[in-house]
């Protein structure tokens, strides 16, 4: 179940920053479910391994190679996801940036919610 919710936040969260970001676009609402989906099936087997790989950079820029990494599977889902496009690598940074800290305070508002209607 919460497997589910994750992806409708990253979905809803997504689709929203396709219309206040202008180098973001998604054509519908099915496009940004298919789209978290795709991040999240790369985040789960990619992102450990691109870590793994690039460990010296990260650690040399202590993190920062991270917010690059996240960006690279941002435009990897672009090849996969049609109807998703980014105009360049700096708006991929930046959405990804967005998604990140937008999920995670909405999904974070979500379990306090099924946690005081327990």
């Amino acid at each position: 179940m919460n497997f589910i919710v994750r992806i409708i936040i990253s979905a809803v969260v997504a689709f929203g920053l396709s219309y206040v970001l202008k180098g973001i676009h998604i054509d519908e609402f099915t496009t940004a479910l298919v789209l978290a989906l795709v991040l999240a099936v790369f985040n789960a087997i990619l992102k450990p391994i691109l870590i793994i790989l690039t460990l010296p950079i990260t650690i040399l820029t202590f993190g920062l190679f991270l917010f690059v990494i996240n960006a690279l599977i941002i435009l990897l889902a672009t090849r996969f996801v049609d109807g998703f496009r980014v105009d360049g690598f700096w708006w991929a940074l930046l959405f990804s940036l967005l998604l990140s800290i937008m999920t995670s305070v909405l999904y974070g508002n979500a379990r306090q919610d099924q946690a005081q209607q327990r």
